[in-house]
């Protein structure tokens, strides 16, 4: 199924990750697909990427304030939109944004549609509805993130779930073994505060079977992890940064992934590979993607349930092995960049 006219897409940047479904989503634009995309702030270390088959055209973005208070203006949505002329645009439903507003004005004056695509409206108030009742439909990451919009008094049926993926659709894994000698847990991501990578550490040291711990990743912390485990749990093995390919091996050896702070791509990664996961409560994207069938979500920032999750995750490896079984149905047959397009078609059919 293909959306027969012209689609223009914006973003505030485009991370590295995004690019694979941004291609595929351009291979279903029967009349093409242009990005309005600009740069991240040098602090947010965030990895560009480059599209092959979406036209990427280079917003201006400029930063206003910070933390909580951060705004962004992007130079140049309108003479973009005259440029390409689309048939139909997707926006980051993002308040924040000040572009925004006058962009959906020039659609909507010619009669054309445009589409919101966010997390939801975590502020209930009359400011959010204000916001997303500009759209002509809505697009969540989550089923969370949908009834968010939904209690918004947005209605139900202008409302889509495309579960946010960064993976395509995976081959099946090799079976891995139903006896371990000595589990392996990993980690994957950027090594920040809000990552709790320290909590992970200090609960495997508590293990009584001793677990070896990979973590992959580079960023800001990485000096002070590599301090603290030194000193309660040295078998820690720090690899650095790895990137598509590189990072198979890692997942291919790992027995359990777990994230025990905030955000976290690499989840359904690891998924892909047949790994029961453990991670943190968050913005409702990991709420559809585990379950008790494949995993375990925490409350954030609770150490003492991190420890015992990991240890009753670790009691049961024929458990451990059918909760990875179930990660990879989830990631093979419902959430996958594949099936992410499909809804955003679907919706721009509608």
């Amino acid at each position: 199924m293909n959306f027969k006219g012209k689609l223009a897409l914006q973003q505030r940047v485009l991370p590295s990750y995004r690019v694979p479904f941004f291609d595929l989503l351009a291979s279903h634009c029967e009349n093409g697909m242009t990005l309005f995309a600009g740069q991240a702030r040098s602090e947010e270390m965030i990895v560009g990427g480059t599209t092959q088959i979406a036209k990427h055209v280079e917003a201006k973005n400029i930063h206003l304030f910070g933390g909580k208070f951060y705004l962004c203006y992007q130079k140049g949505f309108i003479k973009w939109l005259e440029e390409s002329n689309p048939d139909a645009l997707i926006v980051e439903a993002n308040p924040r944004y000040l572009s925004t507003p006058s962009a959906v004005k020039w659609m909507h004056k010619r009669g054309r549609k445009v589409i919101g695509w966010g997390l939801g409206a975590p502020k209930q108030n009359g400011f959010w509805k204000k916001f997303i009742f500009q759209f002509d439909r809505m697009i969540a990451y989550s089923q969370r993130g949908a009834d968010e919009y939904a209690s918004l008094g947005f209605p139900l049926e202008k409302i889509f779930v495309a579960h946010n993926s960064v993976s395509s659709k995976p081959e099946k894994p090799d079976g891995r073994p139903l006896t371990i000698d000595r589990a392996t847990i990993l980690f994957v991501g950027r090594l920040q505060a809000r990552k709790r990578i320290d909590s992970l550490i200090r609960a495997c040291a508590e293990m009584e079977s001793k677990p070896k711990l990979v973590i992959v990743g580079d960023g800001p912390e990485r000096e002070n992890l590599q301090t603290l485990a030194k000193e309660i749990y040295p078998s820690t093995e720090f690899v650095g940064a790895k990137h598509g390919l590189e990072l198979k091996p890692y997942f291919e050896k790992a027995d359990l992934f777990v994230l025990p702070g905030t955000g976290g791509l690499a989840v359904q990664e690891a998924m892909s590979y047949g790994l029961p996961v453990i991670v943190a409560k968050g913005d409702g994207t990991q709420d559809d993607l585990v379950r008790e069938k494949n995993g375990w979500q925490i409350e954030p920032e609770n150490y003492d349930v991190l420890v015992s999750t990991m240890k009753e995750a670790l009691s049961d490896v024929k458990r451990l092995r059918e909760k990875g079984k179930e990660s990879f149905r989830i990631v093979s047959e419902e959430i996958n960049v594949e099936k992410m397009v499909e809804v955003f078609v679907q919706v721009l059919n509608s």
